[in-house]
């Protein structure tokens, strides 16, 4: 399969052929595009969950507000002053239940939550494939995510013609480990910064999924893979939607395994819980990996390197 893209692509079939590939690409990116993925997670079955978020838009607004946590950014956010075009269904998955009760509270027909389980439980194979190859690449043994939580976010971006030029979605980058993002097919926007700090598009390309890689694996990988800006942007006046899977990371403190830290490369973080990196995150209001920095143990921030 020959693509055009303007970040790496991944052939998720070619390994370990490919594992220096992807290395690079977390390091001098933070980002890449995977293809070779339909075994795990068929175009069927996106698809079919592509129609399911159109719908789950098209409900009420008093039903969408169902979609409630007591945890910023884990339930329905509407359209707000920062991000005035943009609204989406949060559904927080620690365990089976969460699924359920995210499809009841929003009466989910059988065929909607037979999908979105389907949907939810291919993506987390997804994301054990792909985890496990960024840590065969670097050396690491024994790496899991067993018992990771993770979150999708479901969005809908009410781009019109009168809205061409205005702002998506700010600049930030992910809190957590890695985000599988099955982009709209049609409508660009996604925009990630290169190392020069110019952002660049990453257009619609039907037959692939977006990773990015979050805080989180910055840190744990001892500051050897990039964190990615990343923004979206109204370029053209059609409805946007999209579908965004954060493997957040362990329940234990986030930090370098031993194989990534010696007198060449010191520890760069200190261990931090991923939830007490939210929380810090929401009340500091630092969205684009600043927050990060106050773990920083050599004194420096990313901009120092």
């Amino acid at each position: 399969m020959l693509i055009n893209c303007t970040i790496p692509v991944i052939d998720l079939h070619d390994f370990p052929a490919q594992s220096s590939k992807l290395i690079r690409a977390c390091q001098d990116w933070g980002c890449f595009r995977v293809i070779n993925y339909q075994k795990t997670l068929p175009d069927s079955l996106m698809s079919e969950m592509k129609c399911v978020v159109r719908s789950l838009f098209e409900l009420p607004q008093e039903i969408k507000l169902r979609n409630v946590d007591n945890i910023v950014d884990r339930g329905y956010m509407a359209p707000s002053q920062n991000n005035p075009l943009y609204e989406a269904f949060g559904l927080f998955v620690s365990s089976p239940k969460d699924v359920h009760d995210f499809c009841s509270k929003l009466n989910a027909s059988h065929h909607q939550r037979a999908t979105i389980i389907k949907y939810v439980e291919a993506v987390r194979e997804l994301f054990a494939d792909i985890t496990g190859k960024l840590a065969d690449g670097l050396g690491i043994s024994g790496f899991t995510i067993q018992g990771w939580p993770y979150q999708f976010r479901i969005n809908k971006y009410n781009f019109a013609q009168a809205t061409v030029g205005s702002r998506g979605v700010q600049m930030h980058t992910d809190s957590g480990f890695i985000t599988i993002l099955q982009d709209d097919d049609g409508v660009g926007g996604l925009e990630v910064m290169d190392k020069s700090g110019i952002f660049v598009p990453v257009d619609p390309c039907p037959g692939t999924l977006v990773v990015n890689l979050g805080d989180a694996a910055a840190a744990w990988s001892n500051g050897r893979f990039c964190n990615v800006k990343h923004r979206v942007q109204c370029k053209e006046g059609n409805l946007r939607y999209s579908i965004a899977a954060f493997l957040w990371g362990p329940n234990e403190p986030v930090e370098a395994p031993a194989e990534l830290v010696d007198s060449a490369h010191p520890r760069l973080y200190a261990p931090f819980t991923f939830e007490d990196y939210r929380k810090l995150r929401v009340s500091t209001n630092q969205q684009a990996g600043e927050a990060l920095d106050l773990f920083r143990l050599d004194g420096c921030t990313n901009g120092d390197n």
